[in-house]
Order: C-alpha cells, then sequence, then structure tokens
C-alpha cells in the first residue's frame, strides 16, 4: 500500500479509509484475521455505529465503492494526508489541516525539497510534507521517544514513504541533527518544548542563505525566547502568525418587517407587517480556538544586510 501514487482495487494489507459521515471516518488496515488477546487468530470485523463490516468483503472492490455494513452503508477512500490526519491513531497531540497547510506555505515547500522535522509524534506533517518534496525531496524527521519513532517508521514503511521519508530516535535538543544532513536542508520545522535550543542546530543543517525555519509553539512565552534566538543566529523577516478557522453556513432566514411604510405588499398582519425570506450566510457562534503560534524565519547567516533606502526630497 502506498500514499506515494494511487491504484484502483483494494488489496491484503492495504490501508483504507472507511467514511460514513464527516464526523465518523476510520482508518482500516485490510487484513482477513486478526489476532485476539489470546493469541488467537480469528475473523476480522470491524464494529461501527451503523454495523459491523466484515473486513474480508473488501478484497477486489475499487477504492471509492459503497458497502453495506449490517445496519447502514459507507464508502472505503483510497488514504490521503489529509483523512489521515482525521483518522490516524494518536501517540501525539497533532497538527491538523489548517495549520498543515500554513506550515508548509511558509515553509516554501515543492518538489525536491530537503525538509528536516522534530518531533515527528504521530506523523500527521509528515505524511502531508513527504507528498509535497516527493519525487526527489525528502523528509528527515526525528523524535526523542525511542516507542514513537519506531512505530513511525513502521508506519511510513506500510504506506509506501520509506524511499522519501527517514525517521530516527535522537534528542536534537542535545545533539542537533545527523552529520550527513550538514548544509543540506531548505526548510527546518521545530514542534517542541524549547524550539530556541535546537535553533543553532538549524543554522548549520540550512543551506548557507535563503533558508526557511518554523517553529509551532502553543504559548506567548515560548515564541518571544525563539524570536530572540532567530535574530541572533542570523535569521530575518520573522514572523508570527495564530491561525484560527471559522466556519460560515448559509441558511435560510424568516425576519418579520414592520407595516410602517405607505408601499408595504398586500397580504401582511392587521398591522401591515409581513414575512421577508432570504438566504444568509451566518458565522459559527463559537469558532475553533487557539491551536498554536506559527513562527518562520529566513536564515542569512553572517551575510551583510542592506541598508534601508531613505526617501529621496524631489526637492
Amino acid at each position: 500500500m502506498s500514499f506515494n501514487g494511487y491504484k484502483d482495487i483494494i488489496e491484503e494489507d492495504d490501508t483504507v479509509i472507511l467514511y460514513i459521515n464527516p464526523q465518523n471516518m476510520y482508518a482500516i488496515r485490510v487484513q482477513s484475521t486478526i489476532e485476539n488477546r489470546k493469541g488467537e487468530k480469528v475473523e476480522n470485523v470491524m464494529q461501527t455505529k451503523y454495523g459491523a463490516l466484515k473486513i474480508s468483503t473488501l478484497f477486489g472492490k475499487r477504492f471509492g465503492s459503497k458497502v453495506n455494513l449490517s445496519h447502514g452503508w459507507a464508502y472505503v477512500l483510497y488514504p490521503t494526508p489529509e483523512l489521515w490526519t482525521q483518522t490516524l491513531p494518536h501517540r501525539t497531540q497533532i497538527i491538523y489541516t489548517p495549520d498543515i497547510s500554513l506550515i508548509m506555505f511558509m515553509l516554501e515547500l515543492k518538489p525536491g525539497s530537503i525538509v528536516i522535522e522534530s518531533g515527528t509524534g504521530s506523523g500527521s506533517l509528515t505524511h502531508a510534507m513527504a507528498l509535497r518534496v516527493k519525487p526527489f525531496g525528502h523528509v528527515y524527521t526525528y523524535d526523542f521517544h525511542e516507542q514513537r519513532a519506531e512505530q513511525a517508521q513502521k508506519e511510513f514503511k506500510t504506506h509506501g514513504l520509506s524511499d522519501i521519508v527517514t525517521c530516527q530516535c535522537r534528542d536534537v535538543c542535545e545533539n542537533g541533527f545527523c552529520d550527513n544532513i550538514t548544509g543540506k536542508a531548505d526548510a527546518v520545522f521545530l514542534d517542541l518544548p524549547h524550539p530556541h535550543l535546537v535553533i543553532p542546530f538549524a543554522t548549520k543543517a540550512l543551506k548557507s542563505s535563503g533558508g526557511r525555519i518554523c517553529t509551532f509553539s502553543p504559548c506567548i512565552e515560548q515564541v518571544m525566547r525563539t524570536c530572540q534566538v532567530l535574530k541572533d543566529c542570523g535569521f530575518i523577516h520573522l514572523k508570527t502568525i495564530e491561525c484560527l478557522e471559522k466556519e460560515h453556513q448559509v441558511l435560510n432566514r424568516t425576519v418579520i418587517v414592520p407595516g410602517l411604510l405607505s408601499n408595504q405588499p398586500a397580504g401582511g398582519d392587521q398591522n401591515g407587517s409581513v414575512e421577508k425570506k432570504f438566504v444568509a450566510c451566518v458565522p459559527d457562534p463559537s469558532p475553533r480556538g487557539h491551536t498554536g503560534y506559527i513562527t518562520s524565519a529566513t536564515y542569512v547567516g553572517d551575510q551583510p544586510q542592506p541598508e534601508p533606502q531613505q526617501d529621496q526630497d524631489d526637492s
């Protein structure tokens, strides 16, 4: 099974997304049998709110097909980074699609880019970056937690991304990045409690000039300390953004127009008031709140900076 490509037919060991509705989606490993708690091989049956699904019935079906549950139906979709973000097993708090899209934009990632990520966590952002930099780019991702790094490695291999992603267990705050990427990275992303400790290592990994760095921090105190170290280490164009998602719904609305005007149309009540129907765009009264501050900057090293130009007096 590969995220790096597409095929039509579901086969053994594929990962599929079982789509019931926008609030109910599941990532499924297509295996006819699984081991129970006693270590016995049993038929693989998944239980959902609309009934059971025998996983063996998915073999040979086309991606996008409608499948029957015991009390309803669902669709089996090909996995994408966006769908994987919504259904992956959480080992840590993850970064979601609105922040992911902004991070990749601020890192200026494109096919062929070399990008470093720390920490890997549940691999939500890693999957998105891998498909952005393919086929000739590469993602080097690090996590200090050994079990999380091992599980992430297995997922990248299962999803066909092992040629694009290199995952290692490493404490980058203490040891920095591996020597084989020194001076080769186009971008560095840091999702750590102390990103300011890693910035000096990032200057060694980035290309001599023009490399991009981006950090994700939930607290403004982290941002302030990070920005100061970025300035001290030769970064310019510092920018911090908070991405807040606000949903707007298109709804039918009805209002009562008072009968105060002499030219009111007929059909109103005894006071001349009439109902007026219209379509309105209504914002969500409780939008999603703060996730984190995204800080980006450009590395220029020790290069001299151009002096600001002064406006010339036309007189």
